[in-house]
């Protein structure tokens, strides 16, 4: 199992910024993807960004239309922890919505093919 726990959600003016972080751990190992997606009310849960690597040494980046040029998602490892973060700049309030961590086993923008999942996080743009 891996656990997924997000931080960093909060209120924000349209414009600003905030980072969200994912602190995964237990059978981390396992997992080869992360990503963030998000659900505003009454919407579909949609993909935002997604990191995936190959051998620890391969990256490869992907990112909704909607937020690229405008959120960054990277990553932070330290032994069997793993830290996926998303920078989040120039904030519009269409923005807004339960953000969710994500880990998997493989490149995906598709939520069903996630094993895990974070609680949630919530990001609030104001105009």
């Amino acid at each position: 199992q891996v656990q997924l726990v997000e931080s960093g959600g909060g209120l924000v003016q349209a414009g600003g910024s905030l980072r969200l972080s994912c602190a995964a751990s237990g059978r981390t190992f396992s997992t080869y993807a992360m990503g963030w997606f998000r659900q505003a009310p009454g919407k579909e849960r949609e993909f935002v960004a997604g990191i995936s690597w190959v051998d620890g040494i391969t990256y490869y980046w992907d990112y909704a239309d909607s937020v690229k040029g405008r959120f960054t998602i990277s990553i932070s490892k330290d032994n069997a922890k793993k830290t996926v973060f998303v920078q989040m700049n120039s904030l519009k309030p269409e923005d807004t919505a339960v953000y969710y961590c994500a880990a998997g086993t493989r490149r995906t923008v598709r939520a069903e093919e996630y094993d895990y999942w974070g609680q949630g996080t919530q990001v609030t743009v104001s105009s």
